[in-house]
């Protein structure tokens, strides 16, 4: 799952307070980025099983991430506002708390089991993650030097990969393994009773979730967190008003590049378990497929820390049109190839997915001067394009599974045209300067 940038970060931030030790702070907020990211992709193993419980179809399966995604869109500006109303740190204990409670909600929509409470429960799962979101990464673009703001967010937004990486083993083996759908043959049938019974396998693994976002919450309320200052005021409204966000050509077509991007990566996490399932791809049950998934997160993982060294001697529009030409290939052999090939060459675009959010999202900040704060809060909005992965499901019902991925394939053509041509700033203005 992509990590939002927060804001602020293009805008006005206050210096570190003198004598204050950042680490331990630090150290907290980075197990908050590690959570959320594990808890998302999670999902990536929680499909194919309640695709078997409640026998859905591609179309109905994807829904389920959909309406996860539309919580980034819906819950962003109640977020925003909770913030103003009751402060930073009680807002990144309300979000673990409302998590916390959409998990129990889980465990008795899996003891029901019923498919519409289970999207309730996720949805508030979602809610609870966007609040975290946005409260957040202010906090790690501040506490410490300004000058290392950058690397603090590389460092959390890694541990966003490892948490990614790991929940896929969490999910196989307390989810998919200790379920009949997850370790039986592809295409088995399910009895009535045993639906049930795999149903209460998502029980286990929800209530240890639901119990460290718990502590999780009593640790953050207690502990002392560095006071923000001044570092999330707004630009005053003066400075903006004879100035257009749609002037500058980067975050015009920066927007949809996030919301087409996101399309592209849910798609193939989402899918990946029932794709290298089938019988002429890897024929593997869905717990082992669900073991070769942490494959795919761990190449988005290595791949941001290789991208970043890059970086530093390449363009970085350069290295997005590279990866982006990675992904359309790995993808079309992904689609026109089978057995290992086919899912190896998915997994590679893990790889080459790595770099494509937090690329696009600073290529399209740029130039934007005074306007940083807006043109921001727009590219995060666009992560609700991950809601349009029931394009897919409905592309895998209508055409096959293998062929939907043509969808992903195309996606990656539009971060290319973004890379070579929609990126570049027009209109550019200074940058925002920071409190001294």
């Amino acid at each position: 799952m992509p990590p939002v940038v927060s804001s602020m970060t293009g805008s006005a931030a206050s210096a570190p307070q003198a004598g204050v030790r950042y680490g331990p702070a630090l150290t907290l907020l980075a197990s908050l980025f590690f959570m959320w990211g594990f808890i998302t992709v999670i999902n990536n193993t929680l499909l194919p099983h309640l695709r078997a419980v409640f026998d859905l179809n591609y179309t109905q399966t994807t829904l389920i991430e959909s309406v996860w995604f539309i919580a980034y869109f819906v819950a962003s500006i109640p977020a925003a506002k909770l913030i103003e109303r009751i402060g930073y740190q009680k807002s990144l204990v309300v979000g673990l708390l409302i998590m916390a409670a959409g998990a129990l909600g889980m465990m008795v929509a899996a003891s029901i089991p019923s498919y519409g409470v289970t999207l309730t429960m996720l949805f508030i799962i979602a809610s609870g993650i966007t609040l975290l979101q946005v409260a957040a990464n202010p906090y790690v673009a501040v506490v410490g030097k300004p000058e290392t703001a950058s690397s603090r967010l590389n460092l959390v937004q890694a541990l966003n990969s490892a948490g990614t990486m790991l929940a896929p083993m969490f999910g196989a083996y307390l989810i998919l393994g200790r379920s009949k759908s997850g370790t039986a043959a592809a295409g088995t049938v399910l009895t009535q009773a045993e639906r049930i019974a795999d149903a209460q396998s998502v029980i286990l693994p929800y209530g240890l979730v639901a119990a460290v976002l718990v502590v999780l919450a009593i640790v953050i309320a207690r502990f002392p967190l560095p006071a923000m200052g001044s570092a999330t005021q707004r630009l005053a409204k003066e400075e903006r008003k004879h100035l257009s966000l749609w002037q500058h050509r980067n975050l015009v077509f920066g927007v949809p590049a996030i919301f087409i991007y996101l399309i592209a990566e849910i798609g193939v996490a989402n899918l990946f378990v029932n794709f290298v399932s089938q019988p002429e791809i890897a024929n593997l049950t869905h717990e082992q497929a669900g073991r070769y998934l942490s494959f795919l997160w761990g190449g988005m993982m290595v791949g941001r820390f290789a991208g970043s060294a890059i970086m530093q001697r390449v363009r970085a529009e350069t290295v997005l049109a590279a990866f982006s030409v990675g992904a359309f290939v790995v993808m079309m052999v992904t689609v026109f190839t089978t057995g290992p090939v086919a899912m190896w060459s998915l997994i590679l675009v893990g790889l080459f997915h790595s770099i494509m959010f937090p690329t696009i999202f600073t290529l399209g900040i740029r130039g934007l001067g005074p306007l940083t704060e807006e043109g921001s809060g727009l590219l995060i909005m666009a992560i609700a394009g991950g809601a349009l992965v029931v394009v897919q499901g409905y592309l895998a019902d209508s055409y096959g599974l293998q062929t939907s991925f043509l969808l992903t394939a195309a996606c990656e053509l539009y971060v290319l045209f973004y890379a070579l041509w929609g990126s570049r700033p027009t209109h550019a203005l200074p940058d925002a300067q920071a409190e001294g």
